[in-house]
């Protein structure tokens, strides 16, 4: 992972939910930094700021410089709480990154040449199986996203994990099998047409 986002938030005082409720009155989302062996360290942010960020790729498995008054923090985002009415966030974790941290995350999976796909210009379905793969690894080794390359994928192709480039020091958290990411299915018409087929066949049969 090659860039690091930068993010600021001013220091809490207290904890709790009656603090939390205040800090959403002042328009800002509470939030904590914890982990490192070193104590949490409670904050507040503006939430235009949190959500910038959310829409950006690798959103969950990105670093970021994170400043709370004088003190800079590297962080990942480890979970963000929405309202259930709203869907505005309303409380996030940060998860304090050092040398020696290892993490669990999702990666998107990006599709590419679907255009040039013969399976797909044939009338083929993309059906993906897994819009994210779960890796742990080191936040430096993580990339942003996963690529597979649907070039040369005919219809009624499969393409497993195998097919996908992992970076040094990243492993998938399914380690028992060479699981599916996507197939291309046959479209409904080439699936009529060999259902009448086998019908014929059994006809004159």
């Amino acid at each position: 992972m090659s860039d690091i986002g930068t993010l600021a938030a001013k220091g809490r005082d207290r904890a709790g939910k009656g603090a939390a409720r205040a800090t959403r009155r002042e328009g800002l989302i509470p939030g904590v930094i914890y982990g490192g062996r070193q104590a949490p360290v409670l904050l507040a942010m503006a939430p235009r700021d949190i959500m910038l960020e959310m829409r950006k790729t690798g959103f969950a498995s990105r670093l970021f410089d994170l400043t709370v008054g004088s003190d800079k923090h590297r962080v990942m985002v480890q979970d963000v709480q929405f309202h259930p009415v709203t869907d505005q966030p309303v409380h996030v974790d940060f998860l304090r990154i050092s040398a020696d941290t290892t993490v669990t995350v999702e990666i998107p999976v990006h599709f590419l040449n679907e255009e040039t796909s013969p399976g797909l210009k044939r009338g083929g379905v993309l059906n993906v199986v897994r819009h994210e793969i779960e890796v742990t690894g080191k936040p430096d080794d993580l990339p942003k996203f996963f690529e597979v390359d649907l070039i040369a994928a005919e219809v009624g192709d499969s393409i497993h994990m195998s097919a996908v480039k992992i970076p040094d020091g990243v492993h998938p958290t399914i380690t028992d099998r060479d699981f599916t990411i996507c197939t291309i299915a046959a479209p409904s018409s080439m699936r009529s047409e060999a259902g009448e087929g086998d019908e014929a066949e059994g006809e004159d049969a």
